[in-house]
């Protein structure tokens, strides 16, 4: 079955190229001009992913996200024509998975989102989360098999996401800068940046609401970095 993948860009020349590029490797696609028409239809249809342009006529694809995110984990492409550091993180933050400056690459778009679909597994996820009647969620750790369970289910974690997760369980309350969980979860802490560690806990958080949708352990402190909700 087709992947099917909601492209929101207001400019018809692009959205053209967009379809055109995700259509040749085998999406099936559908459109939306506006960012209430996009809600609307992730209302009510079952999408596998969304590129949302930035820029939108009647609200910030930013607001969209945010809104989105309050219901729905469908993984997330951010398009924009501004590729500051600030919106990157800022897209990242609210829950996006990837961030494209225009211009861009065809090609490259329609393996980006290829890649989306691999790391989450190519499951739909536009509907609403049923809610988990479970006890408060929690986690624990397995040192011997290293494996992190959340409410009993272990986690698919890279190794960097295993360690960084790690790190946060060790010290819960405790924050921990950017650069610590650096030192903390890679062998070689000179291969990540901040945004590096965004992406990755971004990737653990989506990981475990796939499995809890009303538990997130991980509180994000602004200007200071990350902790583990006691």
């Amino acid at each position: 079955m087709s992947r099917r993948v909601l492209v929101v860009e207001d400019e018809p020349s692009i959205a053209e190229t967009i379809w055109y590029a995700l259509r040749t490797e085998g999406f099936d696609v559908s459109d939306a001009a506006t960012g209430g028409d996009a809600l609307s239809k992730l209302a009510s249809e079952s999408f596998d992913c969304l590129i949302l342009d930035v820029g939108l006529p009647d609200m910030s694809g930013f607001d969209v996200c945010r809104t989105l995110r309050q219901s729905s984990s469908v993984p997330i492409l951010f398009l924009t024509a501004r590729d500051s550091e600030i919106d990157r993180i800022v897209g990242l933050e609210l829950g996006a998975d990837d961030y494209v400056a225009k211009p861009f690459s065809p090609r490259e778009l329609a393996a980006r989102v290829r890649a989306i679909l691999r790391r989450t597994n190519a499951t739909p996820k536009a509907s609403p989360p049923t809610p988990n009647t479970a006890p408060p969620s929690t986690l624990d750790h397995d040192p011997l098999r290293k494996v992190i369970r959340c409410a009993g289910q272990s986690l698919d974690l890279s190794r960097n996401e295993y360690h960084l997760l790690l790190a946060l369980m060790k010290n819960p309350g405790r924050v921990l800068t950017r650069d610590q969980l650096m030192d903390l979860a890679w062998q070689d802490p000179g291969t990540a940046s901040d945004r590096t560690v965004d992406a990755h806990i971004k990737s653990v958080r989506s990981k475990i609401r796939a499995l809890t949708p009303d538990f997130d352990p991980i509180e994000t402190r602004r200007g200071l970095g990350y902790a583990l909700r006691e």
